[in-house]
């Protein structure tokens, strides 16, 4: 699915190169890079990408390494990333949904936002009875291979699907866009998504898009690991998590005009509902809200 490019408006450059180098360094999570490797991986002249390296370590953006040959992705883009959380306000209306439905179920849920062919997990309660060693908020994940992303890819028509060959998480991972297209149609009957390891082994996921926009860009999901999954708890897991799906779409104020998602627009209007829940003084619908929201 790829990204939309502005009308009538060039593309800067070194902008682009800018923000090439940053998704790169990103990707490779705790992995640094040579510049000889950068250089050949984003063909670009090694002079010119060593300035920008250089003029991004300076501010923060870059890290490197003692003897300066190693690069990395710096402090600042966390901060960025922290920033964009903290100022979104549909991560500040779904939370306390997120905690009720993890704090009843005992298990992991989610809150993820789809961001091209990935999705990107803006935030996450952990089950009781299982601890990461390392927390999925910031992190991303192909869509075909969660809970999450099925439920927003079955939102929309199978052209827009990610293109074969699907890259595989697990031995479990869906093969194909043929069989991922005969899983969404099952999902979009069912009303929600269903992973079995596809994305971890051990682990089956529950995944919910959240329609307060059109197409959803955002879902929840409760994860729970496949010893522990018998028919009675997927009963309940389903129903505590339709219930908050259904309070979360019911708090939600609508997004009218445009053709996608306006954070400006929904800052605005959801920002009366955010210091009403602060103060105590939730109105909800729908699916009512959280106890002691």
């Amino acid at each position: 699915m790829p990204e939309p490019e502005p009308r009538g408006v060039r593309e800067v450059k070194s902008a682009a190169r800018t923000v090439d180098l940053l998704e790169l360094l990103a990707a490779r999570d705790s992995r640094p890079v040579r510049l000889r490797d950068l250089a050949e991986e984003m063909d670009v002249p090694r002079s010119s990408l060593y300035a920008l390296l250089q003029t991004l370590v300076t501010r923060g953006w870059v890290r490197t390494d003692a003897t300066g040959s190693l690069y990395g992705i710096g402090i600042r883009a966390l901060l960025a990333g922290t920033s964009y959380i903290d100022s979104d306000p549909r991560v500040e209306l779904v939370r306390p949904f997120v905690d009720e439905a993890a704090e009843t179920l005992g298990e992991t849920v989610h809150f993820a936002r789809l961001d091209g062919e990935d999705v990107v997990y803006l935030a996450t309660r952990e089950s009781r009875q299982y601890l990461r060693t390392w927390s999925r908020v910031g992190r991303r994940m192909p869509s075909h291979v969660t809970a999450l992303g099925k439920a927003l890819l079955a939102e929309r028509d199978d052209d827009a699907l990610p293109a074969d060959p699907l890259r595989p998480m697990t031995p479990h991972t869906v093969p194909d866009s043929a069989a991922l297209a005969a899983q969404l149609a099952e999902v979009r009957s069912r009303g929600y998504a269903i992973e079995r390891e596809e994305g971890v082994v051990g682990i089956a996921g529950f995944g919910f898009a959240l329609r307060y926009e059109t197409p959803a860009v955002d879902a929840i999901s409760c994860s729970v690991p496949v010893a522990r999954l018998t028919p009675r708890h997927q009963r309940e897991i389903i129903e505590v998590m339709l219930a908050a799906r259904a309070g979360i779409e019911g708090a939600a104020p609508p997004v009218t005009g445009g053709s996608g998602p306006d954070w400006i627009q929904r800052s605005r209007a959801e920002a009366g509902w955010v210091e009403e829940r602060v103060e105590g003084r939730v109105r909800h619908g729908g699916g009512g809200s959280p106890r002691g929201a």
